[in-house]
């Protein structure tokens, strides 16, 4: 399959983010008034759950979430999970019967030629298709996946077409799926707010009260850690949503409504993805594991920060949240020093570069113009020497340029709202005051700047543009040292922080095998991707995949 191979996503771009922005406002309309997931239930009436291998003694799954981003991590990933066997560690695993992809199957935005460039070319060609090889694909979209309202998702995975060799069956966006030894897997689609859509309600409900029966244990695949958000936010109530669907929609327990005991049915693990790491908690009630809550999202995306993550949270009914062992990767050493590549960030983002160089051209020029003074603003700056006479030379200008004043405002307050209140609530704060660092530290830059053109005798101009040019470049840097002391020192701005120098590294995902002794996942990750020729060759080193910590069984 041709396709153009596609660098990681630049998100300070500022097309970029104009674009972004523009498709979350429309997707916003479509989540409320064009639900696509409505017509899907239309679509696939009385459609079944999947039945796969239920005869045999075992299968291997693999879930993989938020991948299609830049070429070589997508496609070394897409590589790992196409080979017949991996061995890690003397132990060999086999390639998935059925593939997962859990969530934001593209970045940005889910046009379709970026599910072509960034999914569909490197996955058909990490693993062409073969008549003779069966291998199934099930995808829940991410909040990405939902920006043209699953539009294109609809196209490229509802329709029965394959992807390479893995073949897609599913009709909706959301789906079931039967597995030997009394096994489930349920995928559901949360839309962009964690909510759940009445005829999805019902499709499980159905599954949940007729098919499933004592001693049935429940995979569940869902698009964001609803219990890392719960941990930074009280407000956040996508948590207290998936409880409701766990207990109300697969147990049936809250009214007795399927004439089973409690503890009947079992979810026993949590995939999702949205955070690109891994961590895995344990739930626990009494001390007793009952379940795994996994965040397995090293697809091919940035990789998100793990320093951030809470050893416990509370999750009532006396049950408590863990996070085990070796359970997160990037480890919190790794990740607290991928931080401090915040201070590179005039180089990994020059469009915010220049959109700060053309921010002070415009003030310079307008405090230059429109000064209400005999002479010159910057001659006269240059000349004074104390500052007193500095400050009030500056204030008196700024009395009469609203145009200056409107942009310092602009500056001013785009800082502060660019804050992230979701993890640090008085945040805001921090934003401001960064906000003012920029506005003082311009002022210096200024004063200095057209006091040396000056002294060497050169004239203003070259002072203008050299400040357009340097401010540029401290205000660039300025912006990093806010990432960087955000991230590090408050722990907020995770997503902002670590998307500025897109760390293509410490990726993963999950390979699980089911036997009649139960189920047992293999965490399985990598420190660094490789690159590819043009036919599709490793340069240097083959990737070289290691367990994140010891697989595990998530039978309780």
């Amino acid at each position: 399959m041709k396709f153009t191979r596609k660098p990681m996503v630049n998100w300070y771009d500022l097309k970029q983010l104009a674009s972004t922005g523009i498709k979350t406002m429309i997707s916003g309309v479509f989540g409320n008034f064009a639900d696509k997931r409505e017509f899907q239930a239309a679509y696939a009436r009385g459609e079944k759950p999947f039945v796969i291998d239920n005869d045999k003694e075992e299968i291997w799954i693999d879930y993989i979430s938020d991948l299609g981003d830049g070429f070589d991590a997508t496609y070394t990933m897409a590589h790992l999970l196409a080979q017949d066997t991996l061995t890690i560690d003397n132990t060999t695993t086999q390639r998935g019967r059925i593939l997962i992809m859990g969530g934001d199957e593209v970045y940005p935005t889910p046009e379709r030629r970026e599910y072509e460039n960034r999914l569909k070319g490197p996955y058909a060609n990490a693993f062409p298709w073969e008549q003779n090889i069966e291998t199934s694909l099930f995808v829940i979209p991410g909040n990405h996946d939902w920006y043209d309202g699953l539009t294109n998702f609809m196209k490229v995975f509802c329709q029965g077409r394959s992807i390479g060799n893995w073949l897609t069956e599913q009709k909706r966006s959301y789906f079931a799926l039967k597995l030997p030894h009394n096994y489930w897997v349920f995928g559901i689609d949360i839309q962009l707010h964690a909510d759940i859509d009445e005829p999805q309600l019902d499709y499980f409900r159905k599954i949940s009260r007729e098919q499933m029966q004592k001693g049935d244990k429940v995979i569940l695949c869902t698009a964001e850690p609803s219990w890392v958000y719960k941990s930074w936010s009280m407000k956040n109530t996508s948590d207290d949503r998936m409880r409701f669907f766990i207990d109300n929609i697969i147990l049936g327990a809250t009214k007795n409504y399927y004439g089973r005991e409690e503890d009947d049915v079992q979810v026993v693990a949590i995939l999702t993805g949205d955070m690109h790491h891994y961590s895995h908690y344990e739930e626990k009630i009494g001390g007793i594991v009952k379940s795994h809550l996994i965040t397995a999202g090293g697809g091919g995306a940035f990789t998100h920060p793990t320093h951030f993550l809470k050893a416990n949270v509370e999750a009532g009914d006396n049950c408590t949240r863990e996070l085990t062992k070796n359970g997160i990767y990037p480890t919190r050493k790794q990740s607290l020093g991928l931080g401090w590549w915040n201070l590179a960030f005039p180089a990994y983002s020059p469009h915010m570069l220049c959109l700060f160089a053309v921010l002070h051209l415009f003030t310079i020029w307008n405090l230059q113009i429109f000064d209400q003074a005999p002479g010159s603003f910057l001659e006269r700056l240059g000349e004074l020497e104390t500052f007193s006479a500095i400050l009030d030379h500056i204030y008196n200008n700024l009395k009469y340029n609203p145009a200056v004043v409107f942009l310092h405002f602009v500056l001013l307050i785009g800082l502060t709202m660019f804050s992230d209140t979701f993890t640090v609530k008085w945040s805001w704060i921090i934003g401001f005051m960064h906000g003012l660092l920029q506005l003082v530290i311009s002022y210096i830059m200024i004063y200095f700047i057209i006091g040396f053109v000056m002294d060497i005798g050169l004239d203003l101009i070259w002072g203008v543009f050299t400040f357009a040019v340097l401010g540029g470049l401290v205000s660039a840097f300025i912006f990093g040292l806010y990432l960087l002391v955000s991230t590090l020192v408050i722990h907020n701005h995770p997503t902002e922080a670590f998307s500025s120098f897109r760390w293509k590294g410490y990726k993963n995902f999950l390979r699980i095998h089911i036997t009649n002794e139960g189920a047992t996942i293999y965490p399985i990750g990598l420190k660094k991707v490789s690159s590819w020729t043009h036919d599709f060759k490793p340069k240097g080193s083959p990737p070289k995949p290691i367990f994140i910590e010891d697989p595990f069984k998530i039978d309780s």
